[in-house]
């Protein structure tokens, strides 16, 4: 995978669930390398400290009020978007939850389920076709969708492989997460839109109340490689720091 080049002043990227953790991060490294960032996020305290701090740093940062299982509020923003930048380059789909535990399949409660697919699954869905028009604009548009290795039934169901707790909410959520990746590859394969799934690997953030090994800024690398990738770069895939990872 080859990047576009460091400094990319034109270029206009928006991040979900952005005030914090590797959403924050990713935003920090678009922003380093010369991009508008909007930071989407649903709390409004919280998306203006980001917003804050990545202008302190020096980023050309802005807030995007954003919850993604709201058609109203997505709507919003892609209406937002369009007024401040009139185009998107690039489109980070990182708002996720776990939905919560605990996640045995014979005693889950199935709204723990619900609402990891509606967040996960149905908002990425959401949020990706309403920033379609925009991403259509950019003459190098990219998606990325923040997976995890736990939605691969490859290591799912490779003996001794590290993928977690049994979680019937949680990764079976991201495993249609990168079904949904490859159909909009399949669609969107006469265009120049490329999107993939990236995991971040065990990151410490709150989602996991912070037992990850990995800093947010390392989880936050593989998506902005796939963010920034070129136009000869890969589509329909999954990737993490290490290369390709098995479905």
């Amino acid at each position: 995978m080859s990047e576009t080049n460091t400094v990319n002043h034109h270029k206009v990227a928006l991040v979900t669930g952005a005030n914090k953790g590797i959403g924050y991060e990713i935003a920090a490294g678009l922003g380093a390398l010369g991009w508008s960032v909007g930071i989407g996020a649903r709390n409004e305290e919280r998306r203006e400290a980001a917003v804050d701090k990545l202008r302190a740093a020096g980023a050309d940062a802005f807030g995007v009020p954003l919850d993604v299982t709201d058609d109203a509020s997505v709507t919003a923003a892609a209406r937002l978007m369009e007024e401040r930048t009139g185009r998107l380059d690039a489109l980070v789909n990182n708002a996720g939850i776990t939905g919560g535990g605990p996640q045995e399949p014979t005693t889950v409660d199935v709204n723990r389920v619900r609402a990891a697919v509606e967040t996960n699954v149905i908002g990425v869905i959401r949020v990706t076709n309403a920033l379609l028009p925009l991403l259509r604009r950019s003459p190098s548009p990219r998606i990325v969708n923040v997976s995890s290795s736990v939605g691969s039934l490859t290591l799912q169901t490779t003996p001794d492989a590290l993928t977690g707790p049994i979680a019937v909410a949680y990764a079976p959520s991201k495993t249609f997460l990168n079904a949904v990746t490859v159909q909009y590859a399949k669609e969107l394969a006469d265009t120049h839109i490329l999107i993939n799934a990236v995991c971040p690997g065990f990151t410490a953030t709150d989602l996991n109340g912070f037992r990850g090994v990995r800093t947010p800024q390392q989880g936050a690398a593989a998506a902005i490689r796939l963010a920034t990738v070129s136009a000869d770069g890969p589509t329909g895939r999954f990737f993490d720091d290490e290369g390709e990872v098995p479905w």
